[in-house]
């Protein structure tokens, strides 16, 4: 009969802990972020393209991609202007550079770097305000042509640009 008393008490014991210790210090949910409870909206504006070079919708699905991830990613709900988190920037990277280099001074790869200039505002907090630079790249044999690669490469790399400035804005990471 002991036992059973034992179990009924360590039971009352973790029901009782368990949301305590889910709610930690601070607003946290399962998806990463950080964001405080009276942040409701968020709005991607348009991205522009700040530099030569590159697919002339990379912009705009830069933007798209943002929006998805951020509906995806929070309980948010997207405005096209005026949110609480407003996201805005400019592509002003998009190039390609020689990497690993061979044993004949040649490159055996090339690098497409693309990079993000992004002005994050928060209207609810000014302390996490921020205006930065996210920048990913992509390899692909120096014997192929980017536009040979182009299509292949760009959907990795804006995931990961998307990923890093998810993570800088809503994870405050």
């Amino acid at each position: 009969m002991k036992n059973n008393s034992n179990a009924r008490k360590m039971w009352a014991f973790l029901i009782l802990i368990c949301p305590l210790s889910m709610s930690g210090c601070g607003v946290y949910s399962f998806t990463g972020t950080n964001l405080s409870p009276d942040i409701k909206t968020f709005s991607v504006l348009n991205f522009t393209m700040g530099t030569a070079g590159g697919p002339s919708d990379l912009p705009q699905r830069l933007t798209e991609d943002l929006k998805e991830y951020f509906q995806r990613n929070t309980s948010l709900v997207s405005q096209p202007g005026g949110g609480d988190l407003v996201l805005e920037g400019s592509i002003t990277g998009y190039d390609v550079t020689p990497a690993a280099p061979t044993a004949n001074d040649q490159a055996g790869l090339n690098r497409l770097n693309v990079t993000v200039q992004v002005r994050y505002t928060n209207a609810k907090d000014e302390t996490k305000n921020f205006d930065q630079s996210f920048t990913y790249y992509a390899d692909f044999p120096q014997d192929q042509t980017l536009n040979q690669n182009e299509t292949r490469l760009l959907p990795t790399i804006r995931e990961n640009i998307v990923q890093q400035i998810f993570n800088k804005s809503a994870a405050d990471w």
